[in-house]
């Protein structure tokens, strides 16, 4: 038997290898278990700050949302205790004026989404209200109990979260006196609901809802959180608050969620089932101008199973990677150096990656330039479109006031024929001056049958909207040459009055006349075959701006007509387009100006124009 003394000592290096790898193996594992703890730990505390920092931002928001449409319900309580409507109710309440207030309360109520809106005597009795046409109706009803009237008389303003006893729907109540002479007149009442606030709420992952000084909550975006309670309420405060019906026959029971330690700053809904045994975090903050609190709880399961299954991933890597390195170190050259070779492929695989996902913003730039280019073309052609549809109203005016001119026209012509006539006569007899005259006469006819069609063709031309200083009176004065003849067929009086002075406007004349002969026609329209039509232009000027109003005694706009008036195709007339004066508004708006329409006696429309 041989024996190889090279045997005993590689025998003796390997030995105690088993004993160093198993003790490496215990360490790497310790190192591993406290590296989870911490990263985890740690975690927790990243995605809790997370959270609270975007609750905090939610709530900002929530509660500018809540706000705006508190202040928004305000305004109306102030604006009607004003109004001459409401006051002549309260006055004269006789029964065509309380329908008519009715009809307004109505069309109010319906335009600013308000819950309801009422008027009431000074015994707390309803006298007009928006919701008359309902089974809800609040006419006859008495509210001198509630708090909102009884501040109301004595403050002169009150607010008061409660329960509806006809309606059966919370809302915020804001109340204003209304002041007469002798005294208080009544009460009028604007319902604030917020079904719409809370649907939007509904929209989101975080629970919100809004309590009062008392921690009883008002608006929430979970229905069963709804007067509730975030403390206990006194025995004898909440027998005052049954007794007030406030909350209807509500329980005022303590909101089902409840502080947990872990993780701080956290609680636990225990209801409803949706959320039962979910963790939040809970932030809140005040609404300003109402006394309210806006809570917001923000789950925190999402965000701490994410961070911690990254932290812990990460910490994973690390550990790997520490023990990667401690391995590389161990190990012998070879390893260090198909580890280089590996991050080598490595950086030219990312290299390649970023050169390939560079060509795709590249692409994506050019599409974007193109679908910029595309819109601009777009918007040209809009232009375009709009000066066509311009134009071509102002193509179907001309068919209407060609007789107009027809008429202008045809007298001098005759009178020209007439004059010539007699210039030749006085020529043949050698009276050389009486025919110069005449000439001269003939010359003067000329200027005005020119004046005429040049009035009729530049108000035909398709004309740029370029913005000038534009003398007012001279824009009336070519529109009423152009309807002149169809105002006296009629015998209808046109009125102008520009306060004795001389109004210049920013401009473009030719659409400005447009303008004016589309008001001028329709108020001829209106007022058909009726003896004592009257037209009135009353021009009045201030610092910057000029307003001018067109008003006939005609027989006014329907309802119908006025709730749609500057829609497309919405026309009173048989052969009408619907289209003038939408156009006419278009026009203004482009002087940088309004257009609107009112109503007295007959028609009215006000402009309002840049004062050159």
């Amino acid at each position: 038997m041989t024996f190889d003394v090279r045997d005993r000592p590689i025998a003796a290096s390997r030995k105690p290898r088993p004993v160093s790898w198993l003790f490496l193996g215990v360490v790497a594992i310790a190192g591993l278990i406290a590296l989870d703890a911490l990263a985890r730990r740690g975690a927790e505390r990243w995605a809790l700050s997370q959270v609270r920092v975007s609750a905090e931002a939610a709530v900002g928001l929530r509660v500018a949302m809540l706000r705006s449409e508190i202040e928004k319900q305000r305004t109306l309580p102030l604006v009607l205790a004003e109004d001459p409507g409401v006051r002549a109710a309260l006055e004269r309440p006789d029964e065509s004026r309380l329908l008519a207030l009715d009809n307004r309360l109505d069309l109010l109520a319906e335009a600013t989404r308000a819950g309801a809106i009422y008027l009431l005597d000074t015994k707390g009795m309803t006298i007009a209200a928006s919701n008359f046409r309902t089974q809800e109706s609040f006419v006859g009803s008495d509210y001198a109990f509630r708090p909102y009237f009884q501040r109301a008389m004595s403050d002169g303003h009150g607010e008061h979260f409660a329960f509806g006893t006809v309606s059966h729907r919370p809302g915020l109540y804001l109340s204003r006196r209304l002041e007469g002479a002798t005294g208080p007149l009544g009460v009028v009442v604007v319902k604030a609901e917020f079904e719409a606030v809370e649907d939007e709420w509904r929209r989101f992952a975080e629970p919100t809802f809004a309590t009062d000084e008392r921690g009883i909550v008002l608006v929430a975006s979970e229905r069963a959180w709804q007067f509730r309670t975030l403390a206990p309420v006194p025995e004898a405060e909440r027998a005052d608050i049954r007794a007030s019906l406030q909350f209807g026959d509500a329980p005022l029971d303590m909101l089902p969620i409840r502080p947990v330690p872990e993780p701080p700053g956290s609680v636990v809904a225990d209801a409803p089932p949706g959320l039962a045994g979910q963790s939040f975090v809970e932030v809140e903050a005040a609404v300003p101008t109402t006394g309210w609190t806006l809570h917001l709880l923000a789950p925190t399961a999402p965000s701490l199973a994410l961070a911690t299954t990254a932290a812990r991933s990460l910490a994973l890597l690390l550990a790997v990677a520490g023990l990667g390195s401690l391995g590389l170190w161990l190990a012998r050259r070879r390893r260090l150096e198909e580890e280089r070779e590996l991050q080598a492929t490595a950086r030219r695989e990312l290299e390649a990656r970023v050169a390939e996902r560079t060509v795709e913003l590249s692409a994506a730039n050019e599409r974007l330039v193109g679908e910029i280019d595309e819109r601009r073309r777009t918007q040209a052609a809009l232009t375009e479109l709009q000066d066509e549809l311009v134009q071509a109203s102002k193509l179907a005016v001309l068919g209407q006031i060609a007789a107009s001119v027809a008429h202008e026209v045809n007298q001098p012509v005759a009178a020209i024929r007439t004059f010539a006539e007699n210039a030749r006569l006085f020529l043949d007899r050698g009276e050389a001056e009486a025919a110069r005259g005449n000439l001269s006469i003939i010359g003067d006819l000329t200027e005005r049958v020119g004046i005429i069609t040049g009035e009729l063709r530049a108000f035909a031309r398709k004309s740029p909207a370029e913005v000038t200083r534009v003398s007012l009176r001279e824009v009336i004065d070519g529109a009423r040459l152009l309807v002149g003849h169809r105002l006296r067929q009629q015998d209808i009086t046109l009125d102008v009055d520009m306060g004795g002075e001389e109004i210049a406007v920013a401009a473009a004349p030719v659409r400005l006349e447009q303008v004016f002969v589309n008001l001028l026609q329709n108020a001829a329209e209106a007022l058909g075959e009726r003896p004592d039509g009257r037209i009135r232009i009353e021009a009045r000027s201030d610092a910057g701006h000029v307003t001018v109003t067109v008003a006939d005694n005609g027989p006014g706009l329907p309802p119908d007509v006025r709730k749609a008036l500057f829609m497309p195709f919405v026309t009173t007339k048989s052969a009408g387009l619907g289209l003038g004066l939408l156009i006419s508004r278009d026009i203004i708006a482009e002087f940088g100006g309004t257009f609107s329409a009112g109503e007295a006696e007959g028609a009215v429309f006000t402009m309002i124009l840049r004062r050159a």
